[in-house]
């Protein structure tokens, strides 16, 4: 089930770049209104959403749904991943620390 919506959510991201790109841009018009045309809607209202921006609404949708999913199933492995007892075992006693070597390459005892 976390397979199918891994690839839901990767298909949804992609649709929502593509859709993204596809719109028109609201600064497109900006140029039409210093000469090269006029534009009635440059600072008014935009009027309705097109079929491109509804679309991308809905996939918008599905993106945080699908989010939302996907931190459920992380939540639920987190829950059911127990720790593993950890066996103690008796320390051993340390060993002695072995003797330094001093001038001529003699061992020289180092006091405690």
């Amino acid at each position: 089930m976390e397979l199918i919506v891994w690839i839901l959510h990767l298909l949804v991201a992609v649709g929502i770049i593509a859709l993204v790109l596809l719109q028109h841009g609201k600064g497109a018009d900006m140029g039409a209104a210093f000469g090269s045309g006029a534009s009635g809607s440059l600072f008014g209202a935009t009027g309705s959403a097109n079929f491109l921006s509804r679309t991308t609404a809905v996939l918008a949708t599905l993106f945080f749904l699908t989010s939302l999913g996907l931190t459920y199933f992380s939540a639920q492995k987190v829950e059911s991943a127990k720790p593993l007892p950890v066996p103690v075992q008796p320390s051993a006693p340390a060993a002695p620390a072995p003797a330094a070597p001093g001038p001529g390459g003699q061992p020289v005892e180092i006091p405690r």
